[in-house]
């Protein structure tokens, strides 16, 4: 993915996470991670970021464990999750492909991804590869589901998905995803040739949103210098620092 590519979803991600007050963000996330440093940067700290296998952006001593307590008390608003296929009604599967015990292709876990899922209410589900065979009809495993039933006590759930082809709102009474926008790049008829599960679409596409001069300031200064001490590769090869 190229630069210019790399900096609109940052932008487009850190614009989800307009109005909250805690984000989490999880290993291996660098354009989670970074959005979450563009929207601090611009709240002018009124933001709090919990950044995993960061030392200068996590209040965190004990990991995982803290991440589950706070977000079981209310105190996370956002975090983010992926998956190996996500399916129309945000079920994510983490597990594998095909049927157990025989799985054509296995996927790292679930850990505690349906965990949060449940909790956290601002969940951003977020996979840059945008073909049918992430985005299926249905997971072949269920690892974190979407949405559940009304008894079901459940806060968190699925607010967007996005991916390198476009941004996806999410519906939690119809369980059903919307067409926000599409990328520079794009049409409608091409998101849709790509995307394997059923979703619905207004008359009007909008195109996703450019990044502002000033988000690209912040993005490519203060934030880059940031997440180079988490993901110093990601910020030399895409967001142009020098890694240490």
């Amino acid at each position: 993915m190229d630069r210019a590519r790399t900096e609109l979803l940052i932008v487009a991600i850190a614009r989800l996470l307009e109005g909250c007050r805690t984000v989490a963000v999880g290993a291996s996330s660098p354009i989670p991670g970074s959005a979450a440093l563009l929207a601090r940067a611009k709240s002018k700290g009124a933001l709090r970021v919990l950044m995993l296998g960061s030392r200068r952006h996590n209040a965190f001593t004990d990991g995982g464990r803290e991440l589950f307590d706070s977000a079981a008390q209310g105190r996370i608003d956002a975090f983010f999750l992926g998956g190996g296929q996500i399916d129309g009604q945000a079920n994510i599967n983490l597990v594998g492909i095909g049927e157990p015990p025989r799985w054509q292709q296995r996927f790292p876990g679930s850990f505690g991804s349906a965990y949060l899922y449940f909790l956290v209410p601002r969940v951003i589900l977020f996979r840059e590869e945008h073909t049918p065979r992430v985005l299926v009809p249905k997971v072949d495993f269920i690892s974190s589901p979407g949405t559940s039933v009304p008894e079901v006590y459940r806060p968190g759930g699925p607010h967007a998905l996005v991916t390198g082809r476009c941004i996806f709102s999410f519906d939690k009474e119809r369980c059903r995803f919307s067409l926000a926008s599409i990328h520079p790049g794009e049409t409608a008829d091409s998101v849709r040739a790509q995307t394997g599960f059923d979703y619905d679409e207004g008359a009007t596409v909008l195109q996703t949103m450019a990044p502002e001069p000033g988000n690209l300031e912040l993005l490519r200064g203060r934030v880059a210098d940031e997440v180079a001490e988490t993901y110093p590769r990601f910020a030399a090869s895409l967001l142009g620092r020098k890694a240490a």
